[in-house]
């Protein structure tokens, strides 16, 4: 049996490299990143995003890969109306929230809205245990 530890990089296809890099640096915080060959990513905490244009795919790729296919969720220490206010300040539709829903650990509460290629994007915050919430 294998022991998988974490995600390094997933790959998102994408209509315009520039215009995603765009979105994730000034919307979501990214930092960009040029690999050799010029090929671009964006990233944050230890993981990498890498942004393949359509048009110019890199072997190997997914059997069907199209922008917009993607459902994303990142996690957010911001409070989530601190995010609503950027997200509006930025002119970014909020498509959800904020709303319950159930993360890898544990509840959390969500907003969604979508990248420019029409990804689904959720950002999310872990909700505090009741103890801890009452002990603050």
């Amino acid at each position: 049996m294998i022991s998988i530890d974490r995600v390094d990089h997933l790959v998102l296809t994408v209509a315009d490299v520039d215009r995603a890099v765009e979105f994730y640096e000034q919307i979501l915080g990214m930092t960009p990143v040029t690999f050799p060959g010029d090929r671009r990513a964006v990233s944050f905490g230890r993981q990498t995003i890498k942004l393949h244009a359509a048009s110019e795919l890199v072997e190997p790729t997914a059997t069907h890969p199209v922008p917009g296919s993607a459902n994303l969720c990142f996690v957010t220490a911001s409070p989530l109306a601190e995010v609503q206010e950027h997200l509006r300040a930025n002119e970014v539709r909020i498509e959800e929230g904020p709303v319950s829903r159930i993360g890898a650990e544990g509840a959390i509460t969500s907003l969604y809205l979508r990248d420019p290629d029409g990804n689904l994007i959720e950002i999310a915050r872990y909700d505090e245990p009741a103890d801890e919430a009452v002990a603050q």
